[in-house]
């Protein structure tokens, strides 16, 4: 009976993982719309990736455009979800909203939250990223965010990706893909 109530613990609190991550903010409370939060929280995002790795800025001068997802929250035991909000930038202005989705199965155990964001090189890229066309390739891997890493990294295949940790704890050797789906602004 212990045993199976550690299980269901463990369950819920790798599916609510997620949901935390993704929760209430108190800075939320001001009155402004769901796309003005979702900026801000962005545009935070992207001074948090700066702070960490001032290295970074090579790419935001360069880059033809990024999506940035300031806050994605990943759970799982044996089968994992994945799931964050961000925006899609272009000359450093807001142009769309995206939504990450990431399914895996293998060895992994708890739950985290990262910050992710996507570098495209060129037009192309980015335009197969807002159709819906983009996949990562099978050699994409994300650079974890520590001073210096942007200055060693480089595009591969178009793209550069970064992530920083949030919190949280996992345990993860898990084989899955991340889904991308772009949206208009809502005025």
């Amino acid at each position: 009976m212990t045993r199976l109530l550690i299980v269901l613990l463990i369950l819920v609190g790798a599916g609510l993982a997620p949901a935390a991550a993704q929760g209430w903010d108190p800075r939320d409370a001001a009155d402004v719309s769901g796309y003005e939060k979702l900026i801000r929280r962005s545009n935070e995002g992207v001074e948090a990736f700066l702070e960490k790795d001032p290295s970074l800025q090579a790419f935001f001068n360069e880059a033809y455009g990024f999506v940035i997802f300031p806050r994605v929250g990943k759970g799982g035991i044996g089968i994992g979800y994945a799931r964050g909000r961000g925006v899609v930038y272009r000359n450093q202005t807001p142009q769309a909203k995206a939504y990450l989705t990431q399914y895996s199965l293998g060895a992994q155990l708890g739950g985290r939250s990262y910050a992710e964001i996507i570098f495209f090189r060129d037009q192309f890229e980015y335009d197969e990223f807002l159709n819906g066309d983009f996949s990562f390739r099978a050699d994409a891997a994300a650079v974890i965010s520590t001073d210096g890493a942007g200055a060693a990294t480089d595009y591969s295949n178009g793209v550069a990706v970064f992530t920083r940790e949030r919190g949280g704890a996992m345990v993860d050797a898990s084989l899955g893909g991340q889904r991308f789906k772009v949206e208009a602004f809502e005025e």
